[in-house]
C-alpha cells in the first residue's frame, strides 16, 4: 500500500497465495477534506489481467475448483504431468471396469431364470472375504517398501487392477461352480492388492507433491479430478457397451483400452522425479559422484573415466536426471554401478546388499566356503567404532562370475545420512573388490572395507558430497533404503 498526500490518493494491489498481482484498486480523495469529515471518496479498480472478464472467470474457477491453492508455485514441477498422465489412464480404467463388471454380471446369472440371487450374494461374501485378508497379508509383507518404492508401486497396483478386469471377463466362459469361484476370487484378491498398493503410493506421491504442507488439500483436489474423469469415462462407456456386445469385438475394445491404461500410467510414474534417495536412485546418484571424485579414483587406483571433471568438480545429478535413468521395475537390494555417457548409461551389476539386517543374518551370511576362517567380530567393531553402522561382503560365484553380498548391520541411533554412508561403503567395496585378481580371504575383504571407510572419511569427503546433493534438490533427510522391517544393534 503506497501513499500520497498531496492528492490524498491510496493504492492497495491484491495478490494471491502464489503472489501474483490480480488487480488494484486506488482510492482518491479530496486534499481539502477534513479528516473528520463524512465525505466519500472514490475507488477506480484496474484489473492486472488483460484476458477478458468471462475468460478470466472461467479459468479461475476450474483452477480454485480442481488444482491446489498457489498453483503451479504451492506444488512441485513434476506436479501437472504426473496428473495429465493420471487423468487419462483414470479415463480408460472407467471404461474397462465398465466392461469388467457387465461380464461378472453375466456371469452371477444376469438375465438367466434359473440363478439363484443367495448364491450370487454368496459369491461376493467369499470374494470380500478372500480380498480383506489378502489386504492384511499384503500390508504386513510390503508395507515398509511402499514409500521406498512408491513408483514402483503405483504401476504395480495397476498391473493388478489390469489382470483383475481380464479375469472378470473369462468368468462367464468358466464353468459354473468351483472354478468360476476361484476365478472371480482371484479378481477380488488383485484388487485387494491394488488397494493395498495404490492407495499408499498415492499418499507417498502427494506428499512428494506437496511444497506447502498443503497435503491434506492436494489430496481432496486430485480426488475432485478423478471424480470428474470417472464421470465423463462412464458415460462414454455407457456408450459404447450399449453398442459393444460381440464377444471378439469386446475383447478387442478391453485390450485397447488395457494397454492405454498401463501407457498412461507408466508415463506418469516415468514422469515422476522423487527426491528421496532409495536403493536404486542412491546406486545412480553415487556411482556418478564417486566416478567423478579423481583424488578418491586415485587412491583406490583407479581408471578416471575420460569424460571425468576436474579434481573440485563432482558430477551431481539432480532428481531431474536420475528419473530418466531409474527403472519402474527394478531388483530389490542390487548394488549396480552405472557409468553415464551423454545419450546412455552402463550398468554394472556387483552383486546385492541387505541393510538393518538381524544379527543371526550377519552372521549366516560370513560363512561362506570360500573363507577360512569366520568373521573376526572384535576386528569389525573396532574398524566401525566410530560408525553407526557395520559392513561386511561374502563372494558368490554364479557361472564363473563372483558378485559380492553385502550385510549392513545398523546401531541403535543411527539416522538417515549414516545409513545412506552404509550404503554407498558397500557400493564402493563391492566396486573395488569386484575389480580385484587377488583371492577373496577374509583379511582381504577386512582390508578393502576398511580402505574404503577410511577414504570415506578423509577430509569429511561423505559429509561433503551429502552437501552438494542437498544443494541440487535431493532430501536425504528421507529413510528411504530399508525395504523390510530392520534390527538395530547395542555393542
Amino acid at each position: 500500500m503506497t501513499s500520497h498526500s498531496e492528492t490524498n490518493r491510496l493504492t492497495f494491489q491484491e495478490t494471491d497465495e502464489a503472489g501474483y498481482p490480480t488487480a488494484t484498486y486506488i482510492y482518491s480523495g479530496d486534499v481539502a477534506t477534513s479528516v473528520t469529515s463524512s465525505t466519500a471518496g472514490r475507488v477506480d479498480l484496474i484489473s492486472s489481467s488483460s484476458t477478458s472478464w468471462s475468460g478470466k472467470l472461467l479459468v479461475s474457477s476450474l483452477s480454485d475448483v480442481f488444482l491446489p491453492s498457489g498453483y503451479p508455485q504451492s506444488v512441485s514441477d513434476d506436479y501437472l504431468p504426473y496428473q495429465i498422465f493420471d487423468s487419462l489412464q483414470a479415463f480408460c480404467s472407467s471404461i474397462a471396469g465398465l466392461l469388467s463388471s457387465r461380464a461378472v454380471l453375466q456371469g452371477v446369472g444376469v438375465g438367466n431364470a434359473n440363478a439363484s440371487p443367495t448364491s450370487a450374494l454368496l459369491l461376493h461374501i467369499l470374494q470380500d472375504i478372500s480380498g480383506r485378508i489378502a489386504t492384511i497379508c499384503f500390508a504386513h509383507r510390503i508395507g515398509t517398501a511402499l514409500e521406498p518404492e512408491c513408483k514402483t508401486y503405483r504401476l504395480a497396483a495397476d498391473v493388478f487392477n489390469d489382470i483383475a478386469m481380464i479375469l472378470d471377463c473369462l468368468s462367464p466362459g468358466v464353468p459354473a461352480g468351483p472354478p468360476r469361484v476361484i476365478v472371480l476370487s482371484t479378481a477380488g484378491v488383485l484388487r485387494a492388492l491394488c488397494g493395498v498398493a495404490g492407495g499408499s503410493s498415492k499418499a507417498s506421491l502427494s506428499a512428494h507433491f506437496a511444497k506447502w504442507g498443503n497435503l491434506a488439500e492436494l489430496n481432496a483436489k486430485d480426488s475432485s479430478q478423478e471424480t470428474v474423469i470417472s464421470l465423463f469415462g462412464m458415460l462414454v462407456g455407457s456408450v459404447v457397451i450399449s453398442h459393444i456386445t460381440s464377444f471378439t469385438t469386446t475383447w478387442l475394445i478391453l485390450l485397447l483400452l488395457l494397454a492405454l491404461h498401463l501407457s498412461m500410467n507408466y508415463a506418469a510414474v516415468r514422469a515422476v522425479q522423487m527426491t528421496s534417495l532409495n536403493r536404486q536412485r542412491a546406486n545412480i546418484v553415487f556411482s556418478a559422484l564417486l566416478d567423478s571424485d579423481k583424488s578418491l579414483a586415485l587412491a583406490l587406483d583407479i581408471d578416471v573415466p575420460p569424460t571425468s571433471p576436474s579434481k573440485n568438480e563432482w558430477t551431481i545429478l539432480t532428481p531431474a536426471q536420475v528419473s530418466k535413468y531409474e527403472r519402474i521395475f527394478h531388483r530389490d537390494g542390487a548394488l549396480q554401478w552405472t557409468q553415464h555417457s551423454d545419450t546412455d548409461m552402463t550398468t554394472h551389476h556387483l552383486g546385492s546388499a541387505q541393510i538393518g539386517v538381524s544379527m543371526s543374518t550377519f552372521l549366516g551370511g560370513s560363512v561362506s566356503r570360500s573363507f577360512k576362517h569366520t568373521l573376526p567380530l572384535q576386528r569389525l567393531v573396532t574398524v566401525f567404532a566410530d560408525e553407526m553402522y557395520i559392513l561386511f561382503l561374502v563372494p558368490t560365484e554364479t557361472a564363473g562370475d563372483v558378485k559380492w553380498d553385502a550385510s549392513i548391520l545398523l546401531k541403535r541411533g543411527c539416522g538417515v545420512g549414516q545409513q545412506l554412508k552404509g550404503w554407498v561403503h558397500a557400493l564402493l567395496a563391492a566396486r573395488v573388490l569386484g575389480r580385484m585378481t587377488i583371492g577373496s580371504s577374509v583379511d582381504v575383504v577386512l582390508a578393502v572395507v576398511e580402505g574404503t571407510l577410511a577414504l570415506l572419511n578423509t577430509d569429511s569427503r561423505f559429509e561433503r558430497y551429502l552437501t552438494r546433493l542437498r544443494g541440487v534438490g535431493w532430501d536425504i533427510d528421507i529413510a528411504a533404503l530399508e525395504t523390510r522391517s530392520g534390527r538395530r544393534i547395542d555393542i
